[in-house]
């Protein structure tokens, strides 16, 4: 196989993460008005004729969900700009980070033997050193193996890129230029500052839980990927943020670069369905903002 196909298939890691850890708080049982059957939408300005679109992707999906949207498909062959978290760039990679770094982690500390056996063997092909590696993005990294390989049932040599780097990819294939609204040295900054100060022994916890999920193929913990792929969201617009270093802050960086881009040129915008929901969400923030946002069925 391809040395760089491997890198992708395991390490881009945590990165396109952060949008789905942080995740979805609704609940089958509690609908609300705010229910959309769309993670796709339109953007339109009284004040010029550009239009541009908001996507909301979930990570651990790829390249058959994507194609099967022929209207979003068509939404990105029209626009000039596809805006996306952040872009791959040789020698600033998740990989490149990790690998750079001089400390070491004891994971002796944080699981069992019979666990890190089964870190040692899920790793075992890695260019990454994850003993490099923090605990939170150990989590992060094994949160989302969970929901591609068991709620998605993804074949480990499954060589499909995340959701958002194959609709990055396909940017690039029909010449669109990318522009990306952080480092991936930010991100991995914030997945660490989230759960600063968090004891050992919650850590270990964690870890543990993700990995049982894991080894147990527990479908009980898969709705967040079940309401993505019936797309019954609940954007909760009336709901304040609950994270404020992940969901507020970001989208208030954001903001300037996606509207100076929206005003010149017809854009594609993909980013973590999350990061569209509550009121501190792109959806309020662009409405606040004098934008219409409409909902589209992209199938």
């Amino acid at each position: 196989m391809d040395y760089t196909v491997k890198r992708r298939i395991y390490f881009l890691i945590f990165l396109s993460l952060l949008s789905t850890q942080f995740g979805f708080a609704q609940t089958n049982d509690n609908k609300h008005s705010d229910s959309i059957n769309t993670i796709f939408f339109k953007i339109t300005s009284p004040n010029n004729h550009h239009v541009s679109y908001l996507f909301g992707t979930h990570h651990a999906f790829g390249k058959e969900f994507f194609d099967s949207l022929s209207i979003a498909n068509q939404a990105l062959a029209s626009s000039e700009l596809l805006i996306k978290e952040n872009l791959t760039i040789p020698g600033e990679t998740a990989e490149d980070i990790i690998n750079s770094r001089t400390e070491i982690t004891p994971w002796k500390k944080y699981f069992s033997k019979e666990e890190l056996a089964f870190i040692d063997s899920l790793f075992a092909k890695s260019p990454t050193d994850y003993h490099k590696m923090t605990a939170p993005e150990m989590y992060a990294f094994l949160n989302r193996h969970f929901k591609q390989q068991v709620c998605l049932n993804k074949r480990e040599n499954d060589t499909s890129l995340s959701l958002d780097d194959y609709i990055g990819s396909l940017a690039i294939e029909q010449k669109i230029d990318l522009l990306g609204l952080e480092t991936t040295e930010k991100q991995i900054t914030l997945i660490n500052q989230d759960v600063e100060g968090m004891p050992l022994r919650t850590h270990k916890r964690r870890l543990a839980n993700i990995i049982e999920k894991i080894k147990t193929d527990n479908l009980n913990n898969c709705e967040e990927t079940n309401w993505y792929s019936q797309m019954e969201i609940d954007y909760q617009l009336n709901t304040p943020c609950r994270n404020a270093l992940v969901l507020t802050d970001k989208k208030n960086s954001w903001m300037k670069e996606i509207t100076d881009s929206i005003e010149k040129k017809d854009c594609f915008i993909a980013v973590g369905l999350s990061h569209l929901m509550y009121e501190c969400g792109l959806i309020n923030q662009l409405t606040a903002l004098g934008y219409s946002i409409t909902p589209i069925d992209p199938k």
